[in-house]
């Protein structure tokens, strides 16, 4: 059995959690979610609004982070947006998998709001896996724009989507060859993607799904 099967129970939970807040999230009009989201300040209104809330990946997006985590053998992997750590445990549960209790596998992981925070850890400790994981609170800017790993594996952004592209500036310099970037809700973000689909920039990117972009750095 796998990591990621004996946290099943677990992520029912969060999931179920999650399935349960996602009305209050559609319940702002769309154009104003759209205009929040894709704004570099005012997406905190919305944030903060919904800090209680968790905002977790699908449950197919969750089994496709465990699944590329594993098939690349990260061993480093920095994670934009906590949240109550539902895509974590998915990608903390591939670094024990590919590594082994003391393997050496590192998970960065940063989170805005300290009451989530608070919650992934909760759930990291209830999965066996806080070892693994290093959650650094406070803004994303200033939390991983310091300490890296020398090469990151894997990447997933899955915060404040207008603050796409600034993330992935800080983290493209230690990115290796065929890295892979995951970004959750990506087509808030127009700047990001025209940055990793043009091949240019040294990307190759598709759209993986209804609302998810993998990119691989060439």
């Amino acid at each position: 059995m796998n990591t990621l099967n004996k946290l099943g129970p677990l992520l029912g939970r969060l999931f179920d959690l999650s399935d349960t807040a996602r009305p209050v999230f559609s319940g702002v009009p769309a154009a104003e979610r759209e205009r929040l989201m894709r704004s570099k300040t005012e997406y905190l209104e919305l944030y903060g609004a919904l800090k209680e809330f968790p905002l977790a990946v699908s449950r197919e997006t969750g089994a496709l982070l465990y699944m590329l985590a594993r098939s690349i053998g990260a061993k480093t992997i920095v994670e934009f947006g906590t949240s109550f750590g539902v895509s974590t445990l998915h990608l903390a549960a591939a670094l024990r998998d590919n590594w082994g209790h003391g393997g050496g596998g590192r998970l960065i992981t940063t989170e805005f709001e300290a009451f989530k925070a608070e919650r992934a850890q909760e759930h990291l400790v209830a999965g066996g896996l806080l070892d693994l994981v290093e959650i650094r609170l406070g803004d994303a800017l200033q939390t991983l724009a310091v300490d890296l790993p020398e090469t990151i594996d894997l990447v997933l952004l899955d915060g404040a989507k207008a603050l796409y592209p600034d993330i992935l500036g800080l983290l493209e310099s230690r990115l290796r060859p065929g890295a892979l970037i995951i970004a959750d809700n990506a087509d808030y973000a127009p700047d990001y993607l025209a940055r990793v689909r043009s091949t240019e920039a040294g990307y190759l990117s598709v759209p993986f799904g209804e609302d998810v972009e993998l990119s691989m750095r060439l």
